[in-house]
């Protein structure tokens, strides 16, 4: 049953990660003062009051949003998969949540549901979809967590009140709603057992869901996910994804230009195949619903070369040698073939 699960996972090799929320409003500036650090951090980082940082959803209008857009430009970068933020630390949903008013339909001029466009995209265009979740760590409703403690008293609260209703609610919803391939989730922070059988109690309605392994409490989930950096073995015996920004941040920042090249991309791409795993590029799309266009143009051109030599990438498993006699990397691929024995290459 792992093995059918798993298996249009182990063939990918490629996906797109989404980081899109309130966070691309300020695009890393907040009252004059650029923030240090990644984008979708700012609120924390800068410890902003949560109402101030809710008035940002009267400025989120992104008419540009194009969900047949997007998917297309990671279908054309050669990517296999999409997984796309529902919810991230910020505590606002990018989806029509039914737990309260704090979400993209209801709190914006927007009035849309870009996880269900972009469910609907990726599904008319061949690639899975994916939903990243953060469980633990919400900043705007009491109980939510914070990594480092609250700032703001109408932070406070319990922890395990806010996943029955709110965390463990909003996930049942985008298992039964949105029928996600992947569920991506993000920095477990003082949940108790109780919380995570809260969290996971829709679960069996999908039995070929994906789950990672940062949902806490030592459950392994089905993929290891180093970030920022390519482990030098990988991970034999585990299904894992390297997840990596495109610049220096995932969530969109105005100031952040510093994208890798496409040679880097390439050969991370390479390096992480080579080792059995998959590589989950990030993007970070502007408050217009714009993804930037230099982050488009090195898309494009990871996908001129995995046009001309995704044979070596795709479907392929972790090299068999130890050293190589030439600078370079290897993958293994056997294909069974009528009258010819399995090959390696």
């Amino acid at each position: 049953h792992r093995d059918a699960r798993m298996h249009w996972f182990r063939e990918a090799r490629f996906g797109m990660l989404i980081h899109w929320g309130l966070y691309a409003v300020p695009a890393g500036t907040w009252k004059g003062q650029r923030t240090p650090n990644i984008g979708e951090w700012i609120m924390h980082d800068m410890k902003i009051p949560v109402n101030e940082y809710a008035a940002l959803t009267k400025q989120f209008d992104p008419e540009q949003f194009n969900a047949d857009q997007w998917v297309g430009i990671a279908k054309a970068a050669g990517m296999k998969y999409i997984v796309m933020t529902a919810k991230h630390h910020e505590g606002f949903a990018m989806f029509h949540t039914g737990t309260d008013s704090y979400n993209i339909f209801d709190a914006t001029p927007f009035k849309r549901d870009p996880i269900a466009e972009m469910s609907a995209a990726c599904k008319k265009q061949g690639l899975k979809f994916g939903v990243y979740y953060s469980q633990a760590q919400d900043w705007h409703h009491p109980g939510g967590a914070a990594y480092g403690g609250h700032w703001d008293p109408a932070q406070d609260g319990d922890l395990h009140a806010y996943v029955k209703n709110i965390a463990a609610p909003q996930v049942r919803e985008l298992l039964t709603k949105y029928k996600p391939a992947v569920l991506w989730w993000d920095t477990s922070v003082g949940m108790s057992t109780e919380d995570i059988n809260e969290l996971t109690a829709a679960f069996d309605q999908d039995p070929g869901l994906i789950a990672n392994n940062r949902l806490g409490n030592g459950v392994p989930g089905d993929t290891e996910t180093p970030e920022q950096y390519i482990p030098p073995t990988g991970y034999p015996g585990r299904d894992w994804e390297t997840c990596m920004t495109i610049n220096d941040t995932w969530g969109y920042k105005s100031f952040d230009t510093n994208f890798k090249s496409v040679e880097t991309l390439v050969h991370n791409l390479v390096d992480i195949a080579s080792k059995g795993g998959n590589y989950l590029l990030n993007v970070g799309p502007e408050p217009t619903g714009l993804i930037p266009a230099p982050e488009v143009e090195r898309l494009r051109d990871v996908g001129v070369w995995l046009k001309a030599n995704g044979q070596s990438i795709y479907a392929t498993t972790a090299s068999p040698f130890k050293r190589l006699p030439f600078k370079g990397r290897a993958t293994r691929s056997e294909e069974r073939r009528v009258g010819k024995e399995c090959r390696s290459r």
